[in-house]
């Protein structure tokens, strides 16, 4: 790099440092007691959380609403241990999301997720309350917050976090604040936030009757999972929350000077997720129909997933997914019956209403398909949906509502990005 303008841009970060620390000061962290720089108030916080809290559930599953129970149990754990902490006024919220995928997260003001697919990787509402409590820590320290300073300080944007994979094949195509919720939810955290993390969710279990000793054992199976390099944990918790020999050493040591013991709780955890294990092998099958799929082995596939639906008929993503096995065997019928199950299980789920939409505009349904995209941009904007509402506005002769649609889609950039620009230049001429 050029010398001269290595220094120019050095110098304009310590001007956007300087000019950062001017306006917004420091505040006092809640949870460390340290002294930190706060440019996004808490007011926004709170607010940031609440508005991207749903979209980007949807964007990483949607809710497992098969067993709402056992929501309201991860609840009543999340909340045990919220009301010991050290900002027990947050809005804290817990939620059970649908993925295979084995991860955790936390949005700003308390807005915490947790996947199916680690659930089941515990065995006791201890191992489950030493996640948990570490997700508060992250929300109540302002983790993700403080990462979104720093990215605005060096002029790089919320862009900067990064965007974790997840298996939602519309996720790059999120725009707007649920883009931004995913990208907080999901961004890596800082080794130093991670065991600052650890050794304070270790003090809430602690202080709500947990024995902390099951954050040691944890946080041992997660580094001996993330040596055998497993595909589903290196993409989820491994990729957010990364593991270490180091951490193992904190917790232990932290929990030897506390003091180990407490609440187990393994006969109730068991109870409280036999449904979700009972269920487990109808979720095995989807994501080996999604492996197959992948291998564009579209019959196994559906074989597979035909044994999903006879032992989860009420699970809509089962049927999205074989609506989308028949649309690669262009059987549009088929699939169109398919997508119009998943919706009507789930009629909030953007990516249902996303592919009955598109489905339905390659039918030329054009009323079903409007209907449906319009409705997935209500829960969360994509620039495919804005894309393709351009042009069913073009086939029906309303100009001005395509150049909105494309306008907007535009915005998104890449491939889907290129193609609104040259409709919009073709409807320039």
């Amino acid at each position: 790099m050029n010398p001269s303008i290595k220094s120019q841009m050095l110098k304009a970060l310590l001007t956007a440092l300087t000019l950062a620390f001017t306006l917004a000061g420091c505040s006092v962290n809640p949870v460390t007691g340290e002294r930190q720089l706060s440019i996004i108030p808490e007011s926004q916080e709170l607010s940031m959380g609440a508005e991207q809290y749903k979209p980007t559930q949807q964007t990483q599953g949607g809710l497992f609403y098969l067993d709402p129970e056992l929501t309201v149990y991860v609840r009543e754990v999340g909340m045990k241990l919220a009301a010991v902490s050290d900002r027990p006024d947050l809005p804290y919220d817990f939620v059970v999301l649908n993925s295979s995928v084995p991860n955790a997260w936390a949005l700003p003001g308390g807005k915490i997720a947790i996947n199916r697919g680690l659930l089941t990787a515990f065995s006791d509402e201890a191992q489950l309350a030493s996640v948990l409590g570490h997700e508060i820590v992250h929300a109540a320290a302002r983790h993700s917050v403080q990462r979104m300073q720093q990215a605005q300080i060096i002029g790089l944007g919320v862009g900067a976090l990064g965007l974790a994979l997840t298996d939602n094949e519309w996720a790059g195509m999120v725009m707007g604040g649920a883009a931004v919720g995913a990208q907080l939810a999901l961004a890596q955290y800082s080794q130093d936030d991670e065991l600052e993390s650890d050794y304070y969710g270790i003090r809430y279990m602690k202080a709500a009757g947990y024995d902390p000793q099951a954050a040691v054992e944890l946080q041992q199976i997660f580094l001996e999972m993330s040596k055998g390099r497993s595909a589903g944990f290196i993409d989820g918790l491994f990729a957010t929350h990364p593991p270490s020999a180091k951490r193992v050493a904190a917790n232990r040591k932290l929990v030897s000077k506390i003091g180990g013991g407490g609440y187990r709780g393994e006969d109730v955890y068991q109870k409280k997720t036999a449904l979700l294990r009972k269920l487990q092998p109808a979720y095995d099958a989807h994501d080996k129909a999604v492996e197959l799929a992948g291998k564009k082995e579209y019959a196994a596939a559906i074989d597979k997933v035909n044994q999903s639906i006879k032992l989860a008929p009420r699970e809509a993503m089962f049927y999205n997914l074989r609506g989308r096995l028949y649309q690669q065997q262009e059987n549009l019928d088929k699939a169109a019956k398919d997508f119009d199950k998943a919706v009507e299980l789930y009629p909030e789920m953007y990516v249902y209403r996303i592919n009955k939409g598109l489905n339905a505009l390659e039918q030329n349904n054009l009323g079903k398909a409007k209907d449906n995209l319009t409705q997935a941009n209500q829960s969360v904007p994509t620039s495919i949906a804005f894309l393709r509402l351009g042009d069913i506005a073009v086939k029906q002769n309303d100009r001005g509502e395509a150049i909105t649609n494309y306008r907007t889609a535009a915005q998104a950039g890449g491939d889907i990005g290129q193609e609104a620009q040259a409709k919009l230049a073709r409807l320039s001429q």
